[in-house]
């Protein structure tokens, strides 16, 4: 329970380091409050409860069809034990990498996978102010954060070393 590892959760997923969360979650945040956020990676729904004590509104997507109704019925608990002051959690069973256009604009958009870069429809999802967190990278993998500062400008910091699970697109079975 105390130990900080990424964990298999099964279907060649795992569970972020909790520190990486923490670490991701705290990036985002330096830009300000977080009312509205989409994680792309929901897993077993873990950054996504944690994500639900930070704002107001949590959308999420899984790709891989058994890990979604694990995430469905993870976050359904969690609402029912916490009730009140965890924020709504909207879980979308879709590709990632298409976002969540109907929920867009986005304060926050968090990756919980890596590509060799970032979708622009991601992008474009967020605010102005928006940040984005996202580890980039095949064999090195770098945490970046990306914040949108207008229509068509964005800032991109490269920061931390870290080693996530691809970004795919498309949906699966299982």
């Amino acid at each position: 329970a105390y130990d900080d590892d990424a964990l298999p959760i099964g279907h060649g997923q795992t569970i972020s380091h909790p520190s990486t969360v923490a670490r991701m979650i705290s990036l985002m945040r330096a830009a300000g409050s977080l009312r509205h956020v989409l994680e792309i990676g929901t897993g077993c729904g873990y950054q996504a409860a944690v994500l639900a004590m930070c704002a107001e509104q949590v959308y999420t997507i899984e790709r891989v069809a058994p890990l979604y109704d694990l995430a469905c019925v993870n976050l359904g608990q969690m609402a029912s034990v916490l009730q009140k002051g965890a924020a709504p959690v909207h879980v979308k069973y879709g590709d990632g990498m298409l976002g969540w256009p109907d929920a867009a604009p986005f304060d926050g958009i968090i990756l919980a996978a890596a590509g060799l870069s970032v979708p622009q429809v991601l992008l474009e999802q967020l605010s102005i102010g928006g940040v984005l967190v996202a580890p980039v990278g095949e064999r090195v993998q770098r945490l970046e954060r990306i914040t949108r500062l207008s229509t068509n400008e964005w800032r991109r910091e490269v920061l931390d070393a870290v080693n996530f699970v691809p970004l795919l697109g498309g949906v699966t079975q299982g």
